[in-house]
């Protein structure tokens, strides 16, 4: 970790980070912690069962349950806590849901952005800003290249499309209120996120999980819809570097697309028969739904920005993220030692990634 300098960087730093008790959420705080990192959360209360839970991070953080929509505790939270780097993840993240709940969808990606965004406006020693939104937030043409951070944010579904609000407000707060004080705020726009320990509804690997627990087969509604899957550690670190990139440089802060190379962005089906192969005794069928709401069929980021800022590139590719993503899930349901092979993926992923640098002679040391 040292040669990135990470650790130097976080070591006692004070982090906020909202939505921490997702999936997400969960792996972004047990590096944070890892690297030695003050971390103080701040979300709705974990889901049953939640990553969050399983490996306790609750005892070892300052946890707060709250709702991003009520923004006199959001505010009171934050300015006590007296954060160096602010980290917003909170959000309703499923498509789905969102058809289902539009109002919510919006009160919280939209809304919920606004009260972060408004409550550090009053955190005097905040370094550093980073929103997470979604590779989502781009009008989708079906094209067969990937989105530029240039492109039209337009999304269309109601998830999607608060994501892309969520975007222009923190554009619009970076230059009405941060940019006069050289605070630099950043967006990052991931693709789609796999690793052991996500229990969310409508996601591919997680029903998968589920049915392989079952012995039942996985029940695919999108067979060929294409995504840019990559494992949670990818954007997680980018979060990371660039969170703490921007303090040394103001000048970088932006938004940034976080996704694979071409060759991994795979289909659905691709994906289920991955995690089949390598749980082993599970399977899947194709059971197409149109009735379920509109889903983009094909969908890529070029990440090429990251890569010329910082010299950054993937480390794992989909066939190594579904072999770990299935291992940590035969941990937690095996009730095995969840925390100590959560903790050695991540140790992996920086050393691999050391040494990609080494190889390479990449210079995105802090």
């Amino acid at each position: 970790m040292e040669n990135l300098g990470l650790r130097k960087f976080y070591k006692g730093k004070r982090v906020f980070v909202t939505g921490h008790t997702g999936f997400k959420g969960a792996w972004l705080c047990e590096t944070l912690l890892l690297l030695g990192a003050q971390v103080c959360g701040y979300a709705l209360s974990p889901t049953n069962p939640a990553l969050f839970e399983i490996v306790e991070l609750k005892d070892r953080m300052n946890s707060n349950i709250g709702d991003v929509r009520d923004l006199e505790n959001l505010t009171k939270t934050m300015k006590t806590f007296r954060p160096e780097i602010l980290l917003h993840l909170a959000a309703q993240p499923i498509v789905l849901n969102s058809y289902q709940n539009p109002v919510y969808t919006y009160e919280t990606n939209v809304m919920g952005t606004v009260h972060v965004l408004d409550a550090a406006r009053q955190c005097e020693c905040l370094q550093s800003i980073l929103n997470v939104t979604s590779d989502k937030v781009y009008k989708n043409n079906e094209w067969p290249w990937g989105y530029r951070e240039t492109d039209e944010l337009n999304g269309y579904d109601p998830y999607s499309n608060s994501k892309s609000c969520s975007e222009l407000v923190t554009d619009c707060y970076r230059r009405s209120f941060f940019q006069e004080k050289k605070l630099p705020v950043s967006t990052a726009r991931a693709g789609n996120v796999i690793g052991g320990g996500d229990f969310a509804d409508c996601r591919i690997v997680p029903d998968a999980y589920r049915a392989a627990k079952k012995r039942i087969p996985l029940v695919i509604r999108s067979p060929y819809s294409v995504r840019p899957y990559q494992h949670v550690l990818e954007p997680v670190m980018v979060y990371l570097f660039l969170a703490a990139k921007q303090v040394e440089n103001c000048n970088v802060a932006g938004s940034y697309n976080v996704g694979p190379d071409e060759g991994n962005c795979v289909t659905t089906e691709q994906i289920a028969k991955m995690f089949c192969e390598n749980w082993g005794d599970a399977s899947y069928e194709i059971h197409p739904d149109a009735s379920r709401g509109h889903e983009a069929g094909f969908l890529r980021l070029d990440s090429s920005k990251l890569r010329s800022t910082f010299g950054w590139r993937p480390v794992w590719g989909t066939e190594d993220t579904i072999k770990r993503t299935v291992k940590l899930y035969r941990c937690i349901a095996n009730n095995q030692e969840v925390r100590q092979e959560m903790d050695d993926q991540i140790t992996e992923y920086i050393e691999l990634f050391e040494r990609m640098v080494e190889k390479d002679g990449t210079k995105i040391s802090l």
